[in-house]
C-alpha cells in the first residue's frame, strides 16, 4: 500500500534538512555574507554571533511544524480510508467509535443534520476536522497515546529514532517562542548546529517509522473490530 502521505513528507523533510545544511555552513564558515558596499565594492561578512543563535532557534520551529504536520496528515489518513472504504461505525473497534464521538461533540448539531445521509457510515468522518487535531502540543508521549487510542503501533527502533524523545525539546523551546517566554538568541545559544542536525535527523526517522506503522495499520485493516465478521466492501 502506498499512500500520499510519503511523499509530501519525504518533501518537507527535505526543506528541513536544506535550512539545517545551511546553518551548518554558517557555523562552520563556509558559507558567509557578501554585501555590497560604497561604489558596488563588496565585502565578506561572517554571519554575526547573535543572528546565528536566532537561526538556530528558528529550526526548532520548522522541526516542530514538521511534526505536526506529519501527524495531522496520518490522523487524516485513517479517516480518509474508512471514509473511501466504506467502513461503517459499527464495523471500527471500540476505541475509534469513542474518538468518533468525541469528534462529534464538537460540531454544531445543526450542520450536522445537513450533512448526514446514512448515519452508520457518515458519521465516522462528519464530525473529524484534521484542523482540530494539534494546537502546540505533539511530542513522543503524545503521539504514543493517539497511537494507542487508534490501535497502531508506536513502536520504532530506538538506536536511529530515540523513540521520539527529542520532540519534548522540540515542542518545547516552540512553544517558548512563540508565546514569547524565551528570545531566540537564548533558545539558540545551548546548542551547536551539528547537535541539532543530529536532532533532526532522529526526528525525522522516527516520523518516517510512525508513518509506516500507520500505513500498516490501514493495510491490514487494524482499525475494524475483532468480533466483525464483516469486510467493508
Amino acid at each position: 500500500m502506498t499512500s500520499i502521505l510519503f511523499p509530501d513528507f519525504h518533501e518537507r523533510s527535505r526543506e528541513v534538512s536544506k535550512y539545517f545544511i545551511f546553518l551548518k555552513s554558517l557555523e562552520q564558515k563556509s558559507t558567509q555574507l557578501s554585501m555590497k558596499g560604497f561604489k558596488e565594492n563588496q565585502r565578506i561578512r561572517v554571519i554575526d554571533s547573535e543572528l546565528l543563535k536566532t537561526l538556530k532557534a528558528s529550526g526548532f520551529l520548522l522541526l516542530y511544524n514538521l511534526v505536526e504536520v506529519t501527524m495531522r496528515n496520518g490522523i487524516a489518513a485513517i479517516f480518509d480510508e474508512l471514509k473511501s472504504k466504506g467502513v461503517s461505525y459499527d464495523q471500527v473497534k471500540p476505541e475509534l467509535k469513542k474518538i468518533v464521538l468525541k469528534n462529534l461533540k464538537k460540531r454544531n448539531p445543526d450542520e450536522l443534520v445537513s450533512s448526514i445521509e446514512s448515519i452508520s457510515l457518515d458519521i465516522i468522518t462528519v464530525g473529524f476536522d484534521k484542523q482540530d487535531l494539534f494546537s502546540g502540543n505533539v511530542d513522543g508521549r503524545l503521539i504514543r497515546n493517539i497511537a494507542k487510542d487508534y490501535g497502531f503501533s508506536p513502536k520504532t527502533d530506538y538506536g536511529k529514532t530515540g523513540d521520539g524523545k527529542d520532540l519534548r525539546i522540540i515542542k518545547d523551546n516552540r512553544n517558548k517562542l512563540a508565546h514569547g517566554f524565551n528570545s531566540f538568541a537564548e533558545i539558540g545559544k545551548d546548542k551547536s548546529a551539528d547537535e541539532l542536525v543530529e536532532i533532526k535527523n532522529k526526528v525525522v526517522k522516527y516520523l518516517r517509522e510512525i508513518l509506516e506503522n500507520i500505513e500498516q495499520y490501514l493495510a491490514e485493516q487494524e482499525y475494524l473490530a475483532s468480533t466483525s465478521n464483516t469486510s467493508p466492501p
